[in-house]
């Protein structure tokens, strides 16, 4: 059955037969069109026991199909200069590529072979296999990523899909075999787990219909359902330091738990993140801890509110002589939010910030499918770019500070610190 809108950016959605989403979405703008595929098998379907499987599939599912070979793939896209980028998240594996529009019929029935008979050779099994595990040891020497992934560990536990570490370890990876990739594409790569967004120069009924000439013959069972624990709100402050003393940064990760994307308060908590540690020169922790005190080489925060109650975090790089100073600087500016919440001045200003910057994702031809994706995934609806405004105007001052008061608790915080400091830590 085929919705649309007839305002904003008025894409049209089908569904079919089979269970794929399709919304397309015609823009005239250059003669190009992008092809968004994506498929809800993240990091969270990953064996308990083999976290990694995800991301090695993202690395290895356009490595060759039933009808073509991986240097047959290489040269058709070649031949056509468009390229096709591969990714994972915790919730989805993506595939997207934009080509001219007289090739769309041509890249859209590749994606779809990869998509569908991916056949994951050997060679190229062990080929990404040690390009992963190079990865993974680089990250294993990252202050960055080492205190990020002890955060999460520590947010959610190291049995919860969003405590594991989305590469996997270097002892899962080695586990991790064709037949391992074979069986997580046969679970996981079914119609009902598809939705494919087609932006650009092409009319949205001849979208959908190539769409349903690529992949309405496709069968298989529903994925299968996951149920992901709600984590346990923080009631004491946990600190985790993990020294790497060849190192010459610090870095930082604070974080909490906060809510649900489908909460009506996600509004006041994309403000109250704006305004902590992303807007201007990096909101207040910017302004604060790098800008007036100098002790920062970056400090921001993000939101990552999710399907489950996902994480705010707030990272920084930090000389390791103002470890402790930093992070007093971090619990003070916290606690003064909690305290008093925005100014009108900061709620007014996030709300144009957020309202202006809108029109600017929505430039180009990726910028829309990845917008129409997340619109897709979290069921927002096709009118969600023109009630996105009015839904950020309407939160008021003591909707953001009930927000801040809610969640930014230093004395529940946790903190992960990984660099050369070794120093005890409260």
């Amino acid at each position: 059955m085929r919705t649309t809108t007839h305002a904003g950016l008025a894409p049209v959605r089908d569904v079919l037969a089979n269970g794929v989403r399709v919304v397309a979405k015609e823009s005239r703008t250059t003669p190009a069109v992008t092809i968004h595929a994506t498929v809800y098998a993240g990091t969270i379907c990953d064996p308990p026991s083999q976290p990694g499987v995800a991301h090695f599939i993202s690395r290895t599912v356009d490595r060759g199909t039933m009808t073509r070979s991986v240097d047959e793939i290489a040269e058709e896209l070649d031949s056509r200069g468009v390229s096709l980028s591969t990714s994972v998240n915790r919730h989805a594996l993506s595939l997207v590529s934009t080509c001219l529009v007289e090739d769309f019929d041509s890249i859209l029935s590749l994606v779809a072979d990869i998509v569908r008979h991916p056949v994951f050779p050997e060679g190229e099994v062990e080929t990404r296999r040690r390009e992963i595990i190079t990865t993974i040891r680089q990250d294993e020497d990252n202050p960055a990523s080492v205190a990020t992934e002890a955060l999460m560990e520590i947010l959610y536990g190291s049995a919860h899909p969003y405590g594991r570490r989305p590469r996997g370890t270097t002892d899962t990876v080695e586990t991790i075999t064709r037949s391992t990739l074979q069986a997580f594409h046969g679970t996981w790569f079914v119609p009902g787990a598809l939705c494919l967004v087609i932006v650009g120069d092409v009319e949205p009924e001849r979208a959908v219909d190539a769409a349903a000439r690529t992949f309405g013959s496709w069968r298989g069972a529903e994925p299968p359902e996951i149920t992901l624990p709600v984590p346990e709100p923080g009631r004491q402050r946990r600190v985790r330091v993990i020294p790497m003393m060849n190192k010459v940064q610090a870095d930082v990760a604070y974080g909490f738990v906060s809510i649900l994307r489908s909460d009506p308060a996600y509004y006041a908590y994309w403000l109250m993140n704006n305004i902590l540690g992303q807007y201007s020169i990096g909101g207040r922790l910017g302004d604060s801890i790098r800008e007036r005190q100098g002790m920062a080489y970056y400090v921001f925060s993000s939101l990552d509110a999710n399907v489950i109650p996902g994480p705010l975090v707030i990272r920084a790089g930090i000389n390791p002589a103002n470890v402790e100073r930093a992070i007093a600087s971090i619990d003070a500016e916290l606690s003064r939010f909690a305290a008093e919440g925005p100014t009108d001045r900061e709620l007014a200003e996030s709300k144009q910030y957020l309202i202006g910057s809108m029109p600017r994702t929505l430039e180009t031809n990726i910028g829309i499918a990845n917008f129409l994706q997340t619109v897709e995934f979290f069921s927002l609806g096709l009118d969600y770019d023109l009630r996105v405004p009015g839904l950020l105007q309407a939160v008021t001052r003591e909707d953001v500070h009930a927000g801040a008061q809610a969640v930014l608790d230093p004395q529940r915080a946790v903190i992960a610190v990984a660099g050369p400091y070794d120093g005890p830590l409260r």
